[in-house]
Parts: C-alpha cells; sequence; structure tokens
C-alpha cells in the first residue's frame, strides 16, 4: 500500500540554508560582519526552540506589550463602502504599533547572547520608540540613527526616544531618510559588534534578519487567524496592509499565506514603490526588489509617510510577488490623505500615515469588493503624524492653531 501523499509546504516556511526565499534574501555583508550574522542566526535557532525564551516573550508582551490586540468592525466605513471591513489594532499595543512585537524579541535575544548595547534604525520613529523601550525595560543601552528628513517630521518621536533614554543620531547622509539611516546602524554594528546587537526593524537586511523578524511579527497573523474564524467563521476575503521594509504586512500574511483563497495585499507608496517600480537587486545585505537606475544606483524613496520612505522590499515580500501570491499596488500620497482622514472621520480611529495607505486601496478598490470580508492591519496609529498633518491640512482647517 502506498504512504499518503506529504502535505505541501507551507508559503510561510523558514528560508533555505542559505537564507533565501526562492530567489531571493542571503547574506551580502563585509567579511567582517558574516561571524556575527552567524552567531545571531544560531543564537535565534536555539532561542525560538527554547520553551522557557517562547514563555518569557509571551510573558512580556501579555502584561507589558498589551496582547493579544483586539479586531474591530468598521460598520460606518465598511456599509459607506459596501464590504465588511474589520482592523486588526496594532495601534493598541503599548508604543502605538506593531514595531514592540520585533523588538521585545530581539531585546531578550541580545541579553541571551550577552550583549549589553543594541543599536537601531529608524524612520517614522515607531521602530526607534520601540527599541528605545525594550532597552529601558531591559537594562540596555540604545543608539537610534535617524535621518535628518525624519528627525524633522517626527519631531515628538525623537523626543520620545531621548525621554526613554536612547541616544538618537542625525543621520545627514544621502537622502536623509530610513536607507541612510539602515546604512549608519550598520556600520555603528560593524565598529561594535562585540557588545551590540543590531535591532533591525523591518523583514530585510541579512540573513538571519528578514526570517527573524517574521517570525517575531507572525504574533499578529496567528492572533487574527483564530479572531477572524471566531469572528466571521470563515476566513477573510482580503487581507491588506502597508508595506515599506514590510514587517507589519509579513506579520500578518503569515497567518495567512497557506489560505489560498485569501487575497493578500501589501500597498506601497506610489513614490516608493520598489515590487511595482523596482527590480532586483542588493540593498542593507539582501537580494530584493529595489528601485535602482540602469546602472544600479539605488534611487530614493519618496514618501509622505516616514515609515515607507524605503527604496526595497523584504525579499519574503519579494518572493511572494514573484510567484504571484500576494500583490502590491500603489497610492498616491493624495489618497493617503484623503485615506487618513476617511477613517478618522468615519471610525474615530486616527490611522498612521502608513497604514492610511492601506485605507486609501481600499477605498479605491471598494467598487470591486462589493460584499467581501476585507481585514486590514492597522500598524499604527497617527499620533506621530498630527503635527505633519496639522501644516497639510491648514489651509481647509483655518491655520494650525486649536
Amino acid at each position: 500500500m502506498n504512504p499518503p501523499p506529504a502535505p505541501s509546504a507551507s508559503l510561510s516556511a523558514a528560508p533555505d540554508p542559505t537564507g533565501r526565499f526562492g530567489e531571493f534574501g542571503g547574506r551580502f555583508v563585509p567579511e567582517t560582519l558574516v561571524p556575527a550574522c552567524q552567531e545571531l542566526e544560531a543564537s535565534f535557532a536555539d532561542a525560538w526552540a527554547d520553551p522557557m525564551f517562547r514563555a518569557e516573550l509571551t510573558d512580556v508582551h501579555e502584561k507589558y506589550s498589551g496582547r493579544p490586540s483586539i479586531m474591530t468592525e468598521c460598520h460606518n466605513l465598511g456599509a459607506r463602502l459596501g464590504i465588511r471591513l474589520i482592523l486588526k489594532r496594532e495601534d493598541l499595543n503599548h508604543t502605538g504599533s506593531h514595531k514592540i512585537n520585533n523588538v521585545i524579541g530581539q531585546a531578550l535575544l541580545a541579553k541571551r547572547m550577552g550583549k549589553h548595547r543594541i543599536v537601531a534604525d529608524t524612520g517614522a520613529g515607531q521602530h526607534g520608540v520601540a527599541s528605545a523601550t525594550a532597552a529601558a525595560l531591559m537594562g540596555l543601552e540604545c543608539k537610534v540613527y535617524m535621518g535628518a528628513v525624519d528627525v524633522e517630521r517626527q519631531a515628538l518621536n525623537v523626543f520620545r526616544m531621548k525621554l526613554l533614554g536612547a541616544e538618537v543620531e542625525s543621520v545627514e547622509s544621502g537622502s536623509r531618510t530610513l536607507k541612510d539611516a539602515v546604512n549608519e546602524a550598520m556600520r555603528h554594528w560593524v565598529a561594535n559588534v562585540s557588545d551590540t546587537h543590531f535591532c533591525l526593524g523591518s523583514v530585510v537586511g541579512p540573513h538571519p534578519y528578514p526570517y527573524m523578524v517574521r517570525q517575531f511579527q507572525s504574533i499578529i497573523g496567528d492572533e487574527a487567524h483564530a479572531q477572524i474564524q471566531e469572528m466571521t467563521g470563515e476566513m477573510p476575503d482580503v487581507v491588506v496592509a502597508c508595506v515599506g521594509g514590510g514587517s507589519n504586512a509579513m506579520g500578518i500574511f503569515s497567518g495567512f499565506v497557506d489560505e489560498a483563497a485569501t487575497r493578500l495585499v501589501g500597498v506601497e507608496p506610489a513614490g516608493g514603490a520598489a515590487v511595482g517600480r523596482g527590480t532586483p537587486g542588493v540593498v542593507h545585505g539582501s537580494r530584493s526588489y529595489l528601485m535602482q537606475d540602469e546602472v544600479g544606483q539605488v534611487e530614493e524613496a519618496v514618501s509622505i509617510s516616514a515609515g515607507l520612505d524605503y527604496p526595497g522590499v523584504g525579499p519574503e515580500h519579494s518572493h511572494l510577488a514573484s510567484i504571484g501570491r500576494a500583490e502590491y499596488p500603489s497610492v498616491t500620497d493624495d489618497e493617503v490623505i484623503a485615506g487618513f482622514r476617511l477613517l478618522s472621520e468615519t471610525e474615530g480611529i486616527i490611522p498612521a500615515l502608513e497604514c492610511a495607505h492601506a485605507v486609501a486601496w481600499i477605498s479605491r478598490e471598494a467598487p470591486n469588493l462589493q460584499g467581501q470580508t476585507v481585514l486590514m492591519n492597522l500598524s499604527g496609529r497617527g499620533d506621530k503624524d498630527v503635527a505633519q498633518m496639522m501644516d497639510i491640512l491648514a489651509d481647509e482647517f483655518g491655520g494650525t492653531g486649536a
């Protein structure tokens, strides 16, 4: 008698031994960083397989981060758009975004590895705030690199990081945004690798970072899969999230990637559409879709939201796009502003500008989604963007005063 066929492999499986998801990923780093990446790979594998580490991570999330995050049905906006719209509320986590999920995990891992300091990159400031928060909680030193453009438009988060005890260094090189912050953080790591852990904020970078960050963020998808089943009795027709590097999207996609009938939609900014406009290339240590010119020079991404101002996208997203499992449309800044206002005015929920990209796509696509259930990852709240939006909407709202 023939044995039953083996179950098909999950699309959310680990990368191959070289750290690749299909043709994307890998480890393209200076020789001096190879041992550090190998140490991190081994340490993460050991920790992830350790029930005590996993139990400690769960305990901190439940008692400190505020997990599990809730689901909210948008009755008003859903009725207006003709869909059933449900939000996964990562904006309600401690520090105001999904970033805490990854940072708590990496901070625990850093301590397990005997590191005393963490260095982080940040764009919108949410990863920097989360890193500073975790460092304060666990007694670690913290330094955060942030592009000078983002320092200006995210002044509130800069203050929060400093208040939490972190050193914030403004990066004046290049486009002075997230790409350049990552560059400087990696340089700092190279020079201080013996006692410093690089707390990378998204599913980008050299192996094992894309896989490790996805695993720490997979708590979003795991929770959402169970919650949507209990809430609706079935899987959603569409799962939507914004994508820059793509950690919040990868977190929620991981829970639904094997649900073949569920569309996965990662919404990019029109000025930083790595999947939509890019070609395969290497940036920050891994191969992925990347905005680059004809001679391979990295092009600057432009977005109203600091957190999506990134010229590449995570290698696992690149893989999902290349095999047709996920789709990556883009929206304009004007559509984002309209989406920001739409969710605020209809549901009393002010989204981060990053998340407003997902709202914008849902609003635009609604005529083709009639009667469908749409699950959106609301990965951050809009407090950090209020000052920026006050300036943008000053004429309509009668100036920036109260």
